[in-house]
């Protein structure tokens, strides 16, 4: 068994950069300044920042984040849907539907032939990336599951094209067993440590490996050592503080690009979202109002500006609309969060949690359009080997959205043609027009030879 080689989470220096004198707004203006020089921000910026009260200075914190986004990101927000291959797990995590003691969830683990079938539902709506998710406790306890599951995700073939790329959030996993995942060839490996805070964290997970939490926080170490070079990690936002658990991530952070050069992919945003049988998941200990979550938002894009944020389908669509421009970059659409519940809808198993945007993908992707931004299905980074330290050289500077802006265009173009409803593809249309409009150069003479070679029917262009 591999050691666990956890970071460490110094809640004593947590505490004193929170317990430091509310900043000025000199102060707050200056850690703005020198957030959108794109070189991040240290911990008591980050504290000083979460204790910002006056509505004026919220206001310039999130513009400066918007400045940010904008220049690193550009006008993309890239779209994915989770598949959850089964709901057996042997943790007994108090928030979630899906933990062991819950006899009231049916447990469903798909056999391949019907994640197969949920694949070809996905592959019809247009979806091209797909995040793997299993519940701690495999067929058997037989990690081949999720190896097999990858393989036959990728082996599915449609009218409606292939998924491109296969990102996984599975339980932490011993060193060998990352090497597997990375020849597989997955895209990100995501786990979140749900919360930072240790007494939280031992007295809300309650039976199986999850209870270990120095166990949980190594998984990245041993990702990186296996040579899984994209990884995503998060928070779940309701159970500890959350100005505590934004410094107790950016801990991890630092520590990740200290050891390997390279920091988190993506991080995740999620709320505590009512759950069914879990008191604690409708009433949370730390509840994370509207604007503390879009200031969570704007603070992680300050403070990690290289890094994309992921906002999921447990956000109503109007938060997620308010944190498009706040620093979000990749967001979910048309999910659903039980084993079966794309191909067959009016029977599968109870849900992990509440969903708050329950919108189908043709509808996001045109109000993501309508709203100024560019629904893009692009894995032209995976494919041309701009992951891990390679894709954070392009990233940090601002330079990635040379890449992602074409590249953005085209698979945007791909999926107006092929699944869009008459409404969406007008909408779709305008909005690519308008960006190219906007786009000058070598990125706009790129951008209208791959949109001339998605018109004449050529699919999966990209650069």
């Amino acid at each position: 068994m591999t050691m666990s080689t956890a970071p460490r989470i110094d809640e004593t220096s947590i505490a004193e950069a929170l317990g430091a004198p509310a900043p000025d707004a000199s102060r707050v203006r200056g850690i703005l300044a020198r957030a959108q020089e794109l070189e991040g921000l240290d911990a008591a910026a980050v504290a000083d920042l979460g204790r910002v009260e006056d509505p004026d200075l919220l206001e310039e914190i999130f513009t400066a984040a918007r400045t940010v986004k904008e220049t690193i990101y550009g006008k993309r927000l890239v779209l994915f849907t989770p598949l959850y291959v089964s709901n057996l797990c042997a943790n007994d995590c108090a928030y979630c539907a899906f933990r062991s003691s819950n006899r009231g969830v049916v447990r469903k683990a798909l056999t391949q032939r019907e994640i197969a079938e949920e694949t070809a539902a996905l592959v019809a709506e247009g979806h091209k990336r797909v995040l793997l998710v299993a519940g701690e406790a495999y067929p058997r306890h037989d990690f081949g599951y999720v190896l097999d599951a990858i393989d036959t995700i990728y082996g599915v073939r449609g009218p409606g094209g292939e998924i491109r790329r296969v990102n996984v959030n599975v339980a932490p996993l011993e060193t060998d067993q990352f090497r597997q995942l990375k020849e597989r060839g997955i895209g990100t490996y995501q786990i979140f440590q749900e919360t930072y805070h240790r007494d939280t964290y031992h007295a809300v997970h309650r039976a199986g490996r999850k209870m270990d939490f120095d166990w949980r926080l190594g998984a990245m170490d041993r990702a990186f050592a296996a040579g899984v070079d994209d990884v995503g990690v998060g928070v779940l936002f309701g159970l500890a503080d959350w100005r505590f658990e934004l410094l107790a991530l950016l801990q991890h952070v630092a520590h990740l690009e200290r050891r390997f050069g390279v920091g988190p992919h993506t991080i995740s945003v999620p709320r505590l979202e009512p759950a069914e049988g879990s008191p604690l998941a409708a009433h949370p200990p730390h509840p994370v109002g509207d604007r503390d979550f879009r200031r969570i938002v704007a603070i992680l894009r300050l403070a990690v500006p290289y890094t994309g944020i992921i906002m999921s389908t447990r956000e109503s669509a109007a938060i997620r609309r308010e944190t498009f421009a706040l620093g979000v970059s990749q967001i979910s659409a048309g999910s659903r969060t039980s084993p079966g519940a794309y191909a067959h809808p009016e029977a599968h198993a109870a849900e992990q949690f509440s969903l708050g945007d329950h919108r189908p993908l043709d509808e996001v992707v045109r109000d993501v359009a309508a709203l100024g931004f560019i629904p893009s299905f692009c894995t032209g980074c995976y494919r041309l080997g701009r992951t891990g330290a390679d894709f954070m050289d392009l990233a940090k500077p601002g330079e990635i959205k040379r890449h992602c802006d074409p590249n953005g265009l085209s698979s945007f173009l791909e999926y107006l043609l092929d699944h869009a409803s008459p409404e969406t593809l007008k909408e779709g249309l305008e909005r690519i027009g308008a960006v190219l409009a906007e786009l000058e150069g070598e990125p706009r003479r790129r951008a209208e030879a791959m949109l001339d070679a998605v018109h004449s029917g050529r699919r999966d262009v990209f650069c």
